[in-house]
């Protein structure tokens, strides 16, 4: 596949067949996704695969605020993916100062971009993604993430059972402007 029928083929998957996700095929993924930019090459991001079905079940029910889609979105995957990236070195300088003026927020760039490089690169493998930032505080505490990092977001995967139309996209025009 080109890097064009990857960018335009690639959809948010929500229904997930019952075929899991293998452990070889996610650490491919993970691959290419390492190869995302990042501040400073400073590769904050880090991944937690969940595919414990009692885990999974526990944080569909327990930590999706009542998001009772997102919920169902969850329970269909069998794999999630929480994203998390280490706090305090995006946007930093050596001696602990912030570089610019937009201090540590860089680390969300980083964690955006290595997001849709993981959701590119599971789409290269046959599989379906959605990116999901809805969820509870307390979820961070269920995986017992370390206090040096910070959950970002969590990626639903596995393969699809459905194939969603193009959205609508936004004509160039409206998109660019020119000075």
């Amino acid at each position: 596949m080109d890097l064009k029928d990857c960018i335009k083929g690639r959809r948010s998957i929500r229904k997930f067949t019952d075929e899991p996700v293998s452990h070889e095929t996610l650490e491919k993924v993970v691959e290419l996704a390492s190869f995302s930019p990042s501040w400073k090459n400073t590769q904050i991001v880090r991944y937690i695969a969940i595919d414990d079905p009692g885990l999974k079940a526990k944080i569909a029910k327990e930590c999706t605020t009542g998001f009772t889609y997102n919920a169902a979105t969850m329970e269909s995957a069998p794999m999630l993916i929480a994203v998390t990236v280490i706090k305090n070195r995006c946007g930093y300088e050596k001696d602990g100062s912030y570089t610019t003026n937009r201090k540590d927020t860089w680390q969300m760039f980083d964690a955006g971009i290595a997001s849709q490089t993981f959701c590119l690169a599971a789409y290269e493998y046959g599989l379906g993604t959605v990116i999901m930032g809805i969820f509870d505080e307390s979820l961070s505490d269920v995986l017992d993430i370390p206090e040096d990092r910070e959950l970002v977001n969590i990626i639903c995967i596995g393969h699809p059972a459905e194939n969603p139309d193009i959205p609508k996209r936004k004509q160039v025009s409206e998109l660019i402007t020119y000075k």
